[in-house]
């Protein structure tokens, strides 16, 4: 007869060994993949044409703050305001190389990377910020920004600057005629060209850096920009009108060179992402706090009037053939869905 061994405390040895065996590597693959997703030392650079009192400025100073903090102290940015890395178009090409690390500019001036970007300049698209906000942070913005990867860039988020409103040195502007034949500065992309030049401006194409100098020099006779820049720049000391029209809402970036970003394990990546979004609900606050701030002041030191409704809807109407000319340039499933995104956010409650 075959004897078989029931010896219970034999029966618990080997499970014991076995239990052992299975912590030991469990215990060696947690440490490995604690050890992949440690948060190492960074330093960023960040370049922004502006400087400190600009909202997307400090917003981008709330970030770097933020981020050392969220890090414990490992990741670390430092802003390079006042154009002082380079144009923004050099700055874009120098994130693409990997030289530079991160900036924050207009969104415009990626149309050069990616066509779709220029259906943000559409003049008078986003009636107001809510909207803007809803449609740039949905699926929408989300599949916008996405389209910079394959050009080594990466889109953290939408900023805002706010709205462009008029600023003259020549003469207000009281109704549609009165821009005819002033010489506007704009940003250097085609729709703004066309757009100015529609409504009967010569439109000038000047980096933003080198606006003071250009209106101080009456190079040109005015502008389109926002009352938080008017007041930064000190332009009132070389205009004497602003003219409220909101014809163009104007959304910044917060950008990174892909290269990188995928340096970046993904604890570092979750960090960023949680940073950068906190950021730019603090920057649009700021950018509401400062609008208004600064409107008081240009109240103080130039004449400011607000063109009245009948006055922009003929703006409106001289605006409608550079979309549809434009629409078919940037895209038009683009502009299509993002005008049914604008008006679902329309209706919403």
């Amino acid at each position: 007869m075959k004897i078989i061994n029931r010896n219970p405390l034999a029966a618990n040895h080997r499970i014991g060994k076995l239990m052992l065996g299975l912590a030991g590597v469990l215990s060696i693959s947690l440490l490995a993949t604690s050890a992949q997703a440690e948060i190492r030392e960074h330093t960023f650079k960040v370049a922004i044409a502006v400087g400190p009192g600009a909202a997307h400025y400090d917003g981008g100073a709330k970030f770097c703050e933020l981020l050392d903090k969220k890090s414990g102290g490992k990741m670390k940015a430092k802003m390079y305001g006042s154009g002082v890395l380079g144009k923004d178009t050099a700055v874009v090409s120098s994130m693409q190389g990997g030289v530079i690390d991160m900036g924050i500019m207009n969104a415009n001036l990626l149309t050069g990377l990616v066509k779709d970007f220029g259906v943000l300049d559409f003049p008078f698209a986003f009636a107001n910020e809510k909207i803007a906000y809803t449609v740039l942070d949905g699926a929408w913005g989300k599949k916008l920004s996405d389209k910079l990867l394959d050009k080594n860039i990466v889109g953290l988020g939408y900023w805002e600057m706010g709205y462009l409103n008029y600023h003259t040195s020549t003469r207000p502007i009281k109704k549609l005629e009165d821009i005819a034949g002033l010489k506007i500065r704009v940003t250097e992309t085609p729709l703004q060209i066309d757009f100015q030049n529609a409504l009967g401006a010569n439109a000038v194409p000047i980096p933003y850096v080198e606006l003071y100098t250009a209106l101080e020099q009456r190079t040109v006779d005015g502008g389109n920009q926002t009352f938080i820049n008017l007041e930064v720049a000190k332009l009132f000391e070389v205009q004497k009108y602003v003219t409220v029209t909101n014809h163009m809402y104007n959304p910044q970036m917060l950008l990174m060179s892909k290269k990188i970003h995928d340096k970046l394990n993904d604890d570092e990546k979750k960090v960023l992402n949680e940073v950068a979004r906190e950021a730019r609900d603090y920057q649009r606050q700021l950018s509401q706090q400062y609008g208004a701030k600064a409107l008081e002041l240009l109240k103080s030191k130039l004449t400011v009037n607000v063109l009245p409704p009948e006055e922009i809807a003929k703006m409106k109407e001289k605006s409608k053939p550079i979309i549809e000319k434009y629409s078919k340039q940037y895209g038009e499933q683009t502009a299509k869905e993002m005008y049914a995104e604008i008006e679902k956010a329309s209706k919403a409650k």
